[in-house]
């Protein structure tokens, strides 16, 4: 069975490494010090830009859209995949 996705609009801001804060939706936080307390896990985000979500921590790079879902969750997507997907809108007005 095949399936299409419904069509929803949502929010989106790019994240660009050399933007002023605040980052996107003011959620992008920079990681610049190891915890050692966690052991090596604790560093893969050294020296790395990330949003909180859902399902944890999730590295954001240069360019990636900062999405917000349907459900005011948060989530980057790569640029190639935001424009295969998404497409603007104009505003709705009341």
């Amino acid at each position: 069975m095949n399936y299409r996705k419904k069509p929803v609009v949502i929010q989106a801001e790019q994240f660009h490494v050399d933007m002023s804060e605040p980052w996107p939706f003011g959620i992008v936080k920079f990681h610049a010090a190891c915890d050692q307390q966690n052991g090596p896990a604790g560093c893969f985000l050294d020296g790395k830009h990330y949003v909180e979500t859902l399902e944890g921590p999730l590295i954001v790079s240069d360019g990636d859209w900062i999405i917000c879902g349907i459900k005011g969750e948060f989530y980057p997507c790569k640029p190639d995949i935001f424009e295969a997907t998404y497409e603007p809108v104009e505003p709705e007005t009341p």
